[in-house]
This record gives C-alpha cells, structure tokens and sequence, in this order.
C-alpha cells in the first residue's frame, strides 16, 4: 500500500496586495488578470458594460467588486481571493482592503501570504496607510515585498520623480526593518510593466510585475518540520472515536507516537481513517485528516498533538505583536480570547513594553495602545499555553484576540515566553468555563451595567433602589453599587481628591465588570463628576456600560441636601464638593436622562427599569415592570 502524501505537486503561493485607498489595487489586479488571460470568459465584456452604465472608460476595478456597496462607495469591503497562474506555476492573490475601516479584515487576509505587492500612488507617496499597511507586513511576518509605483504615467514617466518616489518608500520600509525584493513603476490602468515592459520608460531596465511576481520564492515545506495537529472536534461512530483536525505542519504514519497537548498523554496512531479511497498509512502537512488512538484516550478541541522529541513551547506569560483593531485604546488589565488554531485561551494583557508611534516609526514606551495601533505587549493567562512561537511562512504563533462578543479586536502573533521580571505583578487572572451566553441563557437576561451620575441629591440612589425592586420582581439579577456603600468599605481609605476620586471610579467599575462577567445587571450610583472618569469607567467595562444621567438643577439639589453636605459645604465645612467650588461635567448624550425635579420619582424608576430590561432581554424584548 502506498504512502498517500500530498506533497507530489507544489501549492499555491499566496500574494497579498495592499496599499492606501485609491492608490490602484483593485485596477491591478483587474489588468493583471486580463493581460494574463486569467479572467474567465465574458469577464471582459462584462466590465465594458459597467463601465460605460457609469460613464467612465474600462475601469478594472470592477473586476473585483462584487458587492454593491464597493461599487457605490468606492473602497475594497473585504479581502477577496482570486486563483492566479503564471505559466506552470499557481498564485493566490489577496487583495486586502486599503480603507482604515476595514483593516480587520486585511490581518486575516494576509495571514498566509508568502509575499506582499505594496501600491504606492507615484503622484502621491507614501500615505498613512501605506506606513500602517508596511507595519503589518512586518507584523505577520512578510518579508518578500514588491513595491509597485503606480500611475507614474500622472508624472508623465519623469525618471528623476519616481527614482525621488522610490527613495522615499524604500527609506520608509528600511525603518521598518523591511527591504524590498524590487521596485516596479507601472500604470496599471494603461498596462505600463504589469505584463508587457512600457515603450514609456525606456530607461527602466527592472522587471514587469509578472516577471518579478515569478521570482517570488516558493513556500517552504512544511512537512519537514515537527508534527503539529491541533484537533478541530472529536467524534465517535460506532464503536471507533475520530480525531479530526487539519496538519499544520510535520507529517503522521500508522505507528507513530503521539503526545497529547496539555496533558501530556502519549498515544498510538492506529489509523488514518478513509471513507472513499483506501486507508492511508501517512498524511502530512496541508491535509485534514481523522485518525484512532490507542489507547482510547479523549482529547478535547484546541489541543495539540505533536511528537514526543518536539514538542511545543508552553508558557504562561507570552510576550506578543499586537496590530490593535479597536476603535478605543487598549490599556493594562483588559481580558480577551486568545484564539491559536483551534484552541482559545482566556488572557489578560498584563504589561505594555512598547508602542510604535506611526509618524516616525519610533518604538516608544506607553501606558495604552492607541487605536489601531501597533505594540509589544506581554499576555497572562491562568494556565499554561502550548505554542510554537511565531515564524514567517507558518502558522506558527499567528494569535488573534477576540472580545466578548466574539469580534476580532487585535492581531497577536506570539514572539515567545515573556521572562518574569524585577517589578512585573505576575498577574494570572483565571476566567470562567461558563460563557455569556451560558448564563443568558439560564437568568433570562444577559448582563449589563448601567451608571447612574449625577449631583449630590439628585436621587441617583432612590432611583436605583426603587428600579433595583421592580427589576427584582420581574426576575431580573440586579446590585446596585452605591457611592456611599462604596466609599464605607471597598473605598474607606479614599479622600476626595481629584486622583482619589478617579481611584474611587476605577474600583467601582472592575467590580461592576465582574458582577456584569457573572450575568448580574449593576446600577452604579457615583457622582463621578469628569466626564474622564466615566470614560474611564466605560474602557473598563467595555460592551454592555450604558451612562444614565440623573438630572437635577443645582438649586433642587441643595433644597433637598438629605444629607447636610451643601450646607457644610456653603459654611467652608467641606472644600472641594461638587456643585459648590468642583465642578460638575454633565454627560453630552446619555443613553438615559431622568430628570428628578420636574417628573414622580415612581414613574422615572419604572422609566429606569424598563430602560433596563429593554437593554439586557435576550429576545430583544422589553418585559412588562410591576
């Protein structure tokens, strides 16, 4: 019986293409196809037609626009994969969106490019884009890059403008550690260098875009390198139980020994299941396969089978990439998923060792990740992780951090271990094996924390008692955090000065985002005069935080003083009060305003819990208060 390896035919090579938006990628790969006869028949023709519904010549970039708000807005939605050949040899061309709203979708189109065409306007330079597009290839790992310096026919072929051009971005890349495998200056509307040479630059001696797209290295075998199968899913029929997973890299045999991931249990490889060809006896790299252990031991999805002469690195400290996707900043403390492979991880970013500041390219010490920043930054979690660190044409260590409602926020691969060091806190935090939605699911409701602020005596917490009672009633899990209740215990060592205050908002928000983690819906009463700290607040929380203004006038407010305080205050008892020589920041648009000086306290209590339960109903629904 013969050994059923696929490794008798070369893979395709996978090219990404990037560049700022509207530097031409979409009109490159249109006429890169085209003058290559890789388009399909009528394709032609059909670009023809939208061209002329839009009054414009041939436009290229129809080609790949194949959702119609690409069309309508102008930019690249997502990453498209198009199968390309050159001879006897296959392509993959990704091209990966320009536009900052949709870089998230360029990480994962990238991942597993072996090499990068980068599209730089000649007319315009180098953009902010195509500094952050030139960071993430080196991020992911990419070191085969082609610039391309399209629309040079926008300089009328002038020789000493595009050397001036190719001086710039090849500095730029030299920041970034990168160089360039060749510089290609191209008009990709009137096909100048795509796959014929341009009678226009005569005094180019370099190669077209096809001839340099040739020379690109083939991809390393895999099958080589130590055996790692991450397992997908277990399954049992009949009698047998099925490991199923895609071969990353290494290769299996009937025999072999395998270990398996964090528990270390060595196994016997007794099959390599086939249901339409006969049994193999090999797989290897590329392959997915389902295979029987002897003994019949479980192993659970996301572990790592390997062998036992190689096995992964496993630690619990891991010192990262982080391309950062999200639209806020990212700072110490915050939690995620960290998805490797098959399996996820609950980590908490535990240190900031650098952020790399994008004008200058200059790797700086920080306390946050900007948004959409680049940084260093060293993950914790509770227990250890098995990796392979990360390595450019594998998909060794490619990390990627997914949020709680399951959104790709960052791209992480995984540089190594992160040694403790003099002065690191070794943070370990643990998370629950009982999901969001597990919990959702039993309570009724999903949880959810809602801030109450406002001026002393406004009745912030006889809101939230009397909402926290109707909520109650209709089956709700709801606290209230209360200022007071706070400052007696959790906060009792706190003044109130501006720095103590802040400190008294960040305590009371980590145990809202704990009690919210554990399905419970918090009503938060806190004065929390700055606006800062509320944003503060709402970092700390993340999704679910939701900012109820309780809106009283100053005058009320003082007319009711429950407490004394604004008498103390206007007697210089006590210095420092809001509303009296603090000053109050009124939130500029709160998902609630209750106004308590004009409205029954009752009916704004059922407004509050019925604002409530509106927000965390699994069906979306709005319960009916008492």
């Amino acid at each position: 019986m013969s050994e059923n390896i696929s490794s008798s035919h070369e893979a395709a090579t996978p090219i990404v293409i990037v560049g700022h938006v509207d530097h031409g990628k979409s009109t490159l790969i249109g006429r890169l196809l085209h003058d290559t006869d890789n388009l399909q028949d009528g394709k032609v023709a059909q670009i023809i037609e939208s061209s002329k519904k839009r009054g414009l010549k041939i436009e290229w970039s129809f080609l790949l626009d194949s959702l119609q708000i690409e069309r309508d807005q102008g930019v690249t939605v997502d990453s498209t994969r198009l199968p390309f050949r050159l001879g006897t040899r296959e392509f993959v061309i990704v091209d990966a969106p320009g536009h900052r709203q949709f870089l998230r979708n360029m990480i994962t189109g990238a991942a597993d490019a072996e090499a990068a065409v980068l599209v730089v306007d000649a007319a315009e330079g180098a953009r902010e884009q195509t500094r952050r597009h030139a960071m993430l290839l080196r991020l992911i790992g990419i070191r085969h890059v082609i610039v391309l310096l399209n629309k040079v026919d926008l300089l009328d072929f002038d020789q000493a403008r595009i050397v001036q051009v190719q001086k710039d971005v090849g500095d730029l890349l030299t920041r970034l550690e990168l160089e360039a495998a060749v510089f290609v200056p191209a008009s990709a509307r009137e096909g100048d260098n795509i796959a014929q040479r341009s009678a226009n630059m005569p005094w180019y001696e370099g190669p077209t875009l096809t001839e340099a797209l040739a020379q690109v290295p083939t991809p390393d075998s895999r099958i080589e390198l130590p055996l790692r199968l991450p397992v997908q899913d277990v399954y049992r029929f009949d009698d047998k139980r099925y490991v199923a997973g895609r071969i990353e890299r290494g290769r299996v045999r009937v025999g072999d020994t395998v270990v398996i991931g964090a528990q270390k249990t060595p196994a016997r490889v007794a099959s390599i299941e086939s249901w339409h060809t006969a049994p193999h006896v090999a797989a290897s790299a590329g392959q997915s396969v389902a295979i029987t252990l002897e003994p019949d031991v479980i192993p659970d999805r996301g572990d790592l089978l390997h062998t036992p002469d190689a096995p992964p690195v496993e630690a619990s400290r891991l010192k990262t990439r982080l391309f950062w996707l999200r639209k806020e900043p990212l700072r110490v403390g915050e939690s995620f998923r960290l998805r490797l492979a098959t399996a996820e991880h609950a980590v908490t970013v535990s240190s900031i060792l650098s952020v790399v500041n994008l004008d200058d390219l200059t790797e700086n010490p920080g306390t946050e990740v900007p948004p959409e920043g680049f940084a260093e930054i060293i993950l914790s979690a509770s227990g250890s992780i098995q990796f392979d660190p990360f390595t450019p044409g594998t998909t060794d260590g490619r990390g990627v951090l997914v949020d709680r409602q399951q959104r790709i926020v960052g791209g992480a691969p995984l540089i190594g271990p992160a040694e403790i060091e003099a002065g690191d806190k070794a943070i370990h935090p643990t998370s629950s094996a009982v999901t969001a939605q597990d919990r959702a699911r039993v309570k009724g409701h999903k949880g959810g924390v809602f801030w109450l602020t406002g001026l002393s005596g406004s009745g912030k917490s006889t809101l939230a008692r009397a909402a926290e009672s109707r909520l109650f009633a209709n089956g709700v899990d709801v606290s209230v955090l209360d200022g007071d209740t706070l400052r007696a215990g959790l906060c009792h060592d706190l003044g109130f000065s501006e720095a103590e205050r802040t400190e008294n908002v960040r305590r009371a928000a980590e145990v809202a985002r704990i009690l919210r983690d554990a399905g419970q819906v918090v009503l938060v009463t806190l004065i929390s005069p700055l606006r800062s700290d509320r944003e503060l607040a709402r970092q700390i929380i993340g999704d679910d935080f939701e900012e109820v203004f309780v809106d009283a006038d100053l005058s009320v407010c003082e007319q009711r003083d429950p407490k004394g305080l604004y008498a103390a205050a206007r007697a210089g008892k006590i210095s420092g009060f809001t509303g009296i020589d603090a000053p109050y920041e009124a939130p500029q648009a709160p998902a609630l305003r209750l106004q308590t000086g004009q409205t029954n306290a009752d009916k704004l209590a059922a407004d509050l819990a019925g604002f409530v339960e509106g927000k965390v109903a699994v069906s979306g629904g709005q319960r009916q208060t008492s």
